[in-house]
């Protein structure tokens, strides 16, 4: 550059913006030029874009204000150029391109890999699966997409635990021995897609479980020790809900209000006793509904009437008698599948009826049918129903008509002893007559 240009009073007006962003266009691979190496002599960190939390979003945004206020400045710049233009010339060509790098590079996670984690940088997988943590580090990534935690002894989860953790859409806490969750546990997981919570020591969720956790799809719960539902009103995105093999007793009207695009459902090992008309409502996208294993010994007429969209309904091995065909009436879908083997069945000629029904109608199906055996009377214990099905209502028609023949019998003997009364009284009566006769006389 020549010097004397600096001491030059007169304006340089061929200097225009264009010029400026070729030269900063320069400076910023010189910038990226000298970057590179030296990035490569720094410790190992994970990358993340600016858009994996809120503070990069702000600094890229004042990073893009400040642009913009110098371009808009430097635009009218040949009417207000000073004495020494080129000195502004070359402050803007060095400050325009250390903007562009911050706007348009990557930034570098403020976080390293936590120890004794496995981090995989060009998939965003953090590793931390049964290493011994007894809480949840807190230096994780913040670009970490799936987060697994599994095998640890946490016992509990503090609150904001996870705080800042934007980009995660899968945790899983399986077996970590997690006896409670404090509030806010789950903070700032809104965009959390899977959580696996199962085979833990989990007597009850916190009030705000669910706040925090709206875009859910998948939920395991299973195998803890939950004994009621709550707090699960605000995951309207959730499909898919596991909750078997806990100490669950009793499923409250609306239990799973707000969960309006649920499609499967577990719920088999637990103690429930009863499905009451209203526990199901608001789950008209439910597809497969389990509910296996557990003491179920009464189904409300109406209870299954809000699955509208039911393919699966499991009711083996629990405690059911009779049924009800009524019950089923409300599953329209075409295509339904019953199970209802492994429970002490009463069979009789109704039994067999509403089995004989529930076989008739077309979009039903009794998947394990041929497995279902009789309990009671003890003369039929442990046989198929479907091969004394035939002999039930025959034996029940035999005893009816032996008791009708014996009312019969009985009748007819009470009117010929009837009869043979009146007709001993009245010679009697005769006989007395004629004595009183021959005693006037």
């Amino acid at each position: 550059m020549d010097i004397s240009i600096l001491d030059s009073k007169e304006p340089v007006h061929n200097y225009s913006f264009r010029t400026h962003f070729s030269q900063s266009y320069l400076m910023l691979r010189a910038y990226r030029a000298i970057k590179c190496p030296f990035s490569s002599i720094l410790p190992k960190t994970r990358r993340s874009h600016v858009f994996y939390s809120p503070f990069h979003a702000i600094c890229l945004m004042v990073v893009l204000f400040f642009f913009f206020f110098f371009c808009r400045y430097f635009s009218d710049f040949q009417k207000r150029q000073s004495q020494h233009p080129q000195v502004h010339i070359f402050a803007f060509n060095m400050f325009l391109p250390a903007l562009l790098l911050l706007a348009l590079s990557p930034v570098e996670g403020s976080k390293e890999c936590p120890d004794y984690c496995l981090c995989y940088e060009h998939s965003d997988l953090v590793d931390c699966r049964a290493r011994g943590f007894l809480q949840v580090p807190f230096d994780l990534p913040d670009g970490t997409w799936l987060l697994d935690l599994g095998g640890n002894a946490l016992t509990e989860v503090q609150s904001r635990a996870f705080a800042g953790l934007w980009s995660l859409r899968v945790l899983v806490l399986s077996d970590s021995g997690i006896q409670q969750l404090h509030p806010d546990a789950f903070y700032s997981l809104s965009f959390l897609e899977k959580l696996d919570l199962s085979h833990n020591n989990l007597h009850r969720l916190p009030s705000d479980f669910s706040d925090s956790l709206s875009s859910l799809r998948e939920l395991r719960l299973d195998h803890n020790a939950l004994e009621r539902l709550n707090s699960l009103e605000h995951l309207e995105s959730l499909e898919k809900l596991d909750l078997s093999h806990n100490n669950i007793t009793f499923l409250q009207s609306g239990a799973f209000r707000g969960l309006s695009r649920l499609r499967h459902l577990y719920l088999q090992a637990n103690r429930l006793g009863a499905v009451r008309r209203g526990s199901m409502s608001m789950l008209s996208t439910l597809e497969a509904l389990q509910l296996g294993q557990n003491n179920i010994s009464q189904i409300d007429t109406e209870a299954l009437t809000p699955l509208t969209s039911l393919n699966l309904l499991a009711l083996e091995d629990n405690q059911l008698r009779q049924l009800k065909f009524k019950t089923f009436l409300s599953l329209h879908t075409a295509g339904t599948h019953l199970q209802l083997a492994g429970n002490p069945w009463h069979c009789d000629c109704d039994l067999q009826r509403i089995f004989g029904k529930l076989l008739s109608v077309r979009h039903l199906h009794v998947d394990d049918y041929e497995n279902v055996t009789c309990h009671e009377p003890q003369q039929l214990a442990g046989a198929s129903l479907a091969l004394v099905s035939s002999q039930l209502c025959m034996a029940e028609t035999a005893t009816v008509l032996v008791i009708t023949a014996t009312v019969l019998v009985t009748v007819l003997a009470a009117v010929v002893m009837a009869e043979h009364t009146r007709k001993k009284n009245q010679q009697l009566g005769k006989g007395w007559d004629d004595e009183s006769q021959s005693q006037e006389r």
